[in-house]
């Protein structure tokens, strides 16, 4: 097995019906940018019934149609938020958790110590969470992945992995394997992937590549490393 081997991302999610949620964060191949990347999938109604917005700057989750909302603790929350040179994406609140820690000068990895994977029995999904941050006309960046110790919810393992901003090199990491009951949680090392300098050729090959029937949006951005300045893309099942 090739360990440095990087692969496009359509090839490691073609075919999988349900990875469900996804991080991707990476330097573009010219090295002039960052890119940053959050995908939802759904199995249920009420998964499903949610779109993306972003406000200044800022991703949030929020109901497509407000009338069929069932329970809206685990599937709205800010997605994507910024602290000073900081940019954090994760998969639930814990966006806040990570935001109010770095506000009291705690670090990634200690402001996630206070949470662990989601109370959704029998599947406890994983928090995944990433965050890049920007100096010196570059980056660093982290993910993290909370998942449950054992199949029954009783501890919570913890990973972190720190990695430089490397020239066309990203790091994908996504909540389940595959789609099956109880679904299986991510496990090992987050994905080597290409970063191409198009953020309209990596959106595109994301989006397609995704399941049609449980894809749910998608929010990319890629950041200028010297002027700091962002282009992004906003994409909603629901609003096509």
């Amino acid at each position: 097995m090739d360990t440095y081997q990087i692969s496009n991302i359509g090839e490691l999610i073609e075919g999988n019906t349900y990875v469900g949620r996804g991080i991707v964060i990476g330097k573009t191949e010219d090295a002039t940018k960052a890119c940053s990347a959050y995908f939802i999938m759904g199995r249920s109604e009420n998964s499903r019934n949610r779109i993306f917005a972003e406000k200044n700057g800022e991703v949030f989750t929020e109901p497509f149609d407000p009338s069929k909302v069932v329970d809206p603790s685990l599937i709205i929350y800010a997605a994507v938020r910024k602290y000073e040179n900081s940019l954090i994406v994760t998969n639930g609140d814990q966006t806040d958790t990570i935001y109010e820690g770095l506000k009291n000068g705690k670090s990634f990895a200690e402001s996630l110590a206070t949470r662990e994977f989601e109370p959704d029995a029998p599947n406890y999904t994983p928090r995944i969470s990433g965050i890049l941050n920007f100096a010196n006309d570059d980056f660093t960046y982290e993910m993290s992945i909370l998942k449950s110790a054992d199949p029954f919810g009783s501890a919570c393992s913890r990973y972190t992995f720190s990695y430089p901003a490397i020239k066309g090199v990203g790091h994908f990491i996504h909540t389940y394997v595959c789609n099956s009951n109880p679904l299986p949680p991510f496990f090992g090392e987050p994905e080597r992937v290409r970063i191409p300098n198009s953020i309209d050729e990596f959106t595109d090959e994301l989006w397609k590549k995704l399941n049609d029937k449980n894809k749910i949006s998608l929010y990319v951005r890629y950041t200028d490393l010297k002027t700091g300045e962002f282009d992004d893309r906003i994409l909603n099942k629901n609003l096509e």
